[in-house]
């Protein structure tokens, strides 16, 4: 199974957010190291949605800081972050897929947006309220020719015979 690259520009933009959600500066180390004992990432959610994690580990036993970890994924999934953005705890703590786990706090910065009562720093581009795609010149040109084979195959796609909407006429 080949891991996706990691990309140490979004690494350092991760970090650069939760320095920015926790008002204070991060230790110094490898970002994996950094997050790896589940302590920052605790107090991350907790600045998000306070009260998400409830007890934090801050040393301790591997399984004990792996709780850590288990506890932030609990709570990020309550905050919104879909389950299969959700990195598994060996992807951090035995570094198996750091990548994923880059992925999963691009999701919670994602998701913050959806949290009216957070007005803290963003992370990532802006949720689109709408689903818009912006498409290059290139793009649209090299669809047009696609587009002109679907021109006239939805002649009997109307609206008629779709009963259930309001249609409580027939008595």
């Amino acid at each position: 199974l080949k891991m996706p690259a990691r990309n140490k520009e979004q690494e350092a933009e991760v970090l650069e957010w939760i320095e920015a959600v926790l008002g204070e500066k991060l230790p110094k180390g490898d970002y994996e190291d950094i997050l790896k004992d589940g302590v920052i990432l605790c107090q991350l959610i907790n600045k998000l949605a306070p009260g998400s994690v409830k007890k934090i580990q801050t040393k301790g036993t591997n399984f004990q800081l792996m709780e850590n970890v288990q506890r932030f994924q609990a709570a990020i999934k309550n905050y919104g972050v879909p389950q299969e953005e959700i990195f598994q705890t060996a992807d951090l703590f035995e570094r198996r897929n750091i990548p994923q786990v880059t992925l999963c706090l691009y999701s919670l910065g994602r998701m913050t947006q959806k949290h009216p009562e957070y007005n803290g720093p963003r992370l990532g581009p802006k949720m689109a309220e709408k689903n818009e795609r912006t498409f290059t010149e290139d793009q649209l040109r090299a669809s047009e020719g696609q587009l002109n084979l679907q021109m006239g195959f939805n002649k009997g796609a109307s609206q008629s015979g779709h009963g259930g909407f309001g249609n409580t006429r027939h008595m």
